[in-house]
């Protein structure tokens, strides 16, 4: 018995390498047009096939027979088959595209209706005609088809999955839109192929449509939370993240959740620059979480940081708003203490005061407070260290800033941290004019997996490699990188005039538009708009093929639209980003400012039944 059972596995085993090898050397026999061949070969295959009901190589079989214009034969054959299996009618497809063949369209139409009149209320049949029809792209066929199915079996939207990749196929994006939505609701855990889907195959204007038709959804079925979640998805997608952030809300009060999703979404925000929403979110957790919820304690975190950004990212800030952020971060910390849970907090906290309040030795000593801390996670006090780093070079101790990022990388060489401890040091031996120390590190980081450090280590490379040929060439560089240096160390008004003597000097060198470009950032940070204004304008006029220009247009476009108020140059500058610069990054944020502020329409969601 154990042998005969050896002996049919390995007949099996031989069996199926034999028609696979047939079935390739069919397929070639076809591709170099020997079709006699090829058919011997598919019919052959086709003998041991139909016992599973695979008609695969029978319709390979027929299309060699239409190639030699053996069309009588063809006919023959397929009604051979279909007196074998009267029940397929897939075979009358085949035998409409014999009879198409042959010019007679009348007779083929007729064999496509007889083969939707007679369809069985059976799945397979039904599915099997289907995929006939989509073989020979009759794609208004197939459509028939399935809705006949799902009249047939009385199951609305038992076939939405296939009708939508159809209506896709035949440019009917209403049409796929409404069958996707029927699928979702017939087969709710096909949420992110379907989001995945429409994400492929919508343009930002379909969108529209998605939305119109979603909200109908949500009001057919009230009760569904998937539709609700589509909707969302949907509103970020336009990155109308306060609307999604709605929808988040709702959600996590229904099913009494954690608040991840809504910490998800106002990450998404916060990363975009939509504020307020990001704020709106992590308060949200605040007040309908407890302390020792898994997300409380980083929703304040990012809280505070989000309200950092938003008050300094337009460099319009005041004193008093620094002190008033200042007085809730020291309010929390009041409560809870420097210790490992609130170590991120702290930490931020500094930042705050070494950047932007200009207190470098109270944010010193925050940083070092955590570095002493027993039991503090390692990666914290590694970040802490890299942050006391940067500030003891903003203080102008380079040694104690190059010990810390060494302390770093030799404890995390395989490590992403690492990696940023080693950028950290290679920067500042640039800063300190050692180029070419400096550009072997950065050519070994451009295959960081950090996309952040990779990238902006292929820049400072590039950058070095480009600038620094010539020894005439060398004085322009240090001088540029000590510039650098001082605006890391919030001397801003001496790194101006170290860049406007260097642009005067070298008024023909190639960095002519990277010191423009840091002077009129130099300008906006001091909040003298129209200086930043002028040499923007410059960049974009003068560099127009350089690698600032779009950078140059979107902050010009930017400035008009929050500091100078004029939203006509705004839009203007945003409609030449998407239309000339059309590879940007800032492309798509520029076609959406550029609407939003011409006013198109948008409509407000309908409230989401709590």
């Amino acid at each position: 018995m154990k042998y005969s059972l050896l002996f049919f596995v390995l007949f099996l085993t031989l069996s199926f390498q034999a028609n696979g090898q047939n079935s390739k050397l069919a397929d070639q026999y076809y591709l170099e047009a020997e079709y006699e061949k090829a058919a011997d070969l598919y019919l052959r295959l086709h003998e041991t096939a139909k016992k599973n009901k695979n008609y695969l190589y029978f319709n390979k079989y027929i299309e060699c027979l239409l190639a030699l214009k053996e069309f009588d034969l063809a006919e023959k054959e397929i009604q051979k088959q279909m007196t074998e299996e009267p029940d397929d009618y897939s075979m009358l497809v085949t035998l409409g595209n014999v009879q198409e063949r042959m010019g007679e369209y009348d007779e083929a139409q007729n064999s496509y209706r007889l083969a939707i009149k007679k369809l069985p209320a059976r799945i397979d049949a039904i599915t099997r005609l289907g995929n006939a029809f989509l073989g020979q792209a009759k794609y208004n066929e197939a459509i028939e088809t399935y809705e006949r199915g799902e009249d047939l079996l009385d199951q609305p939207g038992l076939f939405s999955y296939q009708l939508a990749n159809l209506y896709q196929r035949n440019g009917d994006t209403p049409k796929m839109i409404e069958q996707y939505l029927y699928s979702l609701h017939a087969n709710p855990a096909r949420i992110d192929n379907i989001k995945n889907m429409l994400d492929r195959t919508l343009t930002p204007e379909d969108y529209t449509e998605l939305l119109s038709q979603t909200y109908v959804f949500i009001q057919d079925y009230p009760e569904t939370d998937y539709f609700p979640e589509l909707l969302a998805w949907i509103f970020i997608q336009q990155k109308d993240y306060s609307k999604a952030m709605r929808q988040a809300k709702a959600l996590d009060k229904r099913f009494e959740e954690n608040g991840l999703r809504v910490y998800r979404l106002a990450q998404i925000a916060a990363n975009d620059q939509d504020y307020d929403t990001a704020i709106d979110g992590y308060e949200y957790i605040l007040a309908s979480q407890p302390l020792g919820s898994p997300y409380y304690m980083e929703a304040k975190r990012s809280s505070l940081a989000t309200k950092r950004k938003k008050i300094t990212h337009n460099y319009d800030y005041t004193v008093e708003q620094l002190r008033e952020l200042e007085a809730e971060y020291l309010t929390f910390i009041d409560e809870h203490g420097i210790n490992p849970a609130t170590a991120l907090i702290v930490s931020e906290l500094a930042k705050l005061e070494a950047v932007y309040i200009d207190d470098l030795p109270k944010a010193i000593d925050l940083l070092e407070q955590i570095i002493a801390l027993q039991g503090i996670n390692n990666y914290i006090q590694a970040n802490a260290k890299l942050e006391l780093g940067d500030y003891y070079l903003m203080s102008g101790e380079v040694w104690e800033a190059t010990l810390l990022y060494s302390q770093v990388d030799k404890a995390f060489v395989e490590d992403l941290i690492g990696q940023d401890a080693r950028f950290r040091n290679a920067k500042l031996s640039y800063f300190n004019g050692d180029f070419e120390w400096a550009q072997k590190q950065f050519d070994i980081l451009k295959t960081s997996t950090s996309k952040l450090i990779a990238n902006d280590a292929l820049d400072l490379s590039i950058f070095i490699m480009d600038n620094l040929g010539l020894d005439s060439n060398a004085h322009a560089m240090t001088a540029f990188a000590q510039a650098e240096l001082l605006i890391f160390q919030n001397k801003l008004d001496e790194a101006i005039e170290k860049l406007t003597i260097l642009g005067n000097i070298y008024s023909d060198h190639g960095l002519k538009d990277d010191i423009l470009y840091l002077r009129a950032r130099l300008q906006e940070k001091k909040r003298n708009y129209i200086a930043a204004e002028a040499l923007y304008e410059e960049i974009a006029n003068d560099f127009p093929e350089e690698i600032r220009a779009d950078n140059a247009l979107y902050n010009l476009a930017r400035l008009y639209e929050n500091q100078l108020y004029n939203p006509e140059k705004a839009m203007a500058c945003y409609e030449k980003i998407f239309l000339e610069y059309t590879d940007s990054t800032f492309a798509i944020d520029s076609r959406k400012r550029f609407r939003e502020l011409r006013g198109d329409f948008d409509p407000e969601e309908p409230e989401m039944m709590q």
